[in-house]
């Protein structure tokens, strides 16, 4: 007599990666650039192709926010209160040395009860230097000067970015360079994508752009 076996196959995965999403962000010659995807999904299911996770705090200041969809709405919510308290108080812009520390610890003041985000900072200050940030959901920070990357599909970022990547680059190259990068690391992703939204900054200025991405 045989007897049917039923086998259950389960699929485990970090709550960081429920919604989908990838950030980077790019140095180059006195500007910066940081994109993220559109996407917005429950595990495989897209919700939404419309949903891009960056928050500009001031002309100089951009961060990204990945992780869980729920939360990374509660973050930027709590980020802009600090940050608007910190410009009354201090009657001048928050710099990114400074926001980095700001975000370090409000996500380590919750680290029994954590956001479930992981930040990405871009900052330049008044004479062109460029800082990059990215944290985990603890606040630990990694600050390295050519770019920072989170997500579903940051191992793709990395391998595309280290190939890419090069000093020196002016805003319409960077602009050229990140556009790639994200682009085709979430081809290799079925978590993120959908097009891209890019944010290039310099000393004078700060220019939004949507990239047009596959949809299969």
């Amino acid at each position: 007599q045989l007897k049917a076996i039923s086998t259950y196959y389960t699929h485990s995965m970090s709550i960081l990666q429920l919604n989908g999403g990838a950030c980077v962000a790019m140095a180059g010659k006195e500007c910066f650039a940081i994109a993220c995807d559109n996407r917005l999904g429950e595990d495989i299911k897209t919700i939404s192709m419309e949903v891009p996770k960056l928050t500009v705090v001031n002309n100089r200041c951009v961060v990204g926010i990945t992780g869980l969809r729920t939360d990374q709405l509660t973050f930027a919510q709590h980020l802009k209160y600090r940050t608007d308290m910190y410009k009354l108080k201090e009657q001048r812009e928050i710099s990114g040395k400074a926001l980095t520390s700001l975000i370090i610890s409000m996500l380590y003041e919750r680290r029994f009860g954590y956001w479930f985000v992981e930040p990405v900072i871009g900052s330049i200050d008044e004479k062109g230097e460029v800082y990059l940030c990215a944290t985990d959901l603890i606040g630990a920070p990694c600050e390295p000067c050519d770019y920072v990357c989170a997500g579903t599909c940051e191992e793709s970022l990395h391998g595309m970015c280290e190939a890419l990547w090069r000093p020196n680059m002016n805003s319409d190259e960077l602009f050229e360079t990140i556009c790639q990068a994200m682009l085709s690391s979430c081809d290799r992703d079925a978590y993120s994508g959908y097009g891209a939204t890019v944010v290039v900054v310099t000393k004078d200025q700060i220019v939004t752009r949507l990239v047009k991405g596959r949809h299969d």
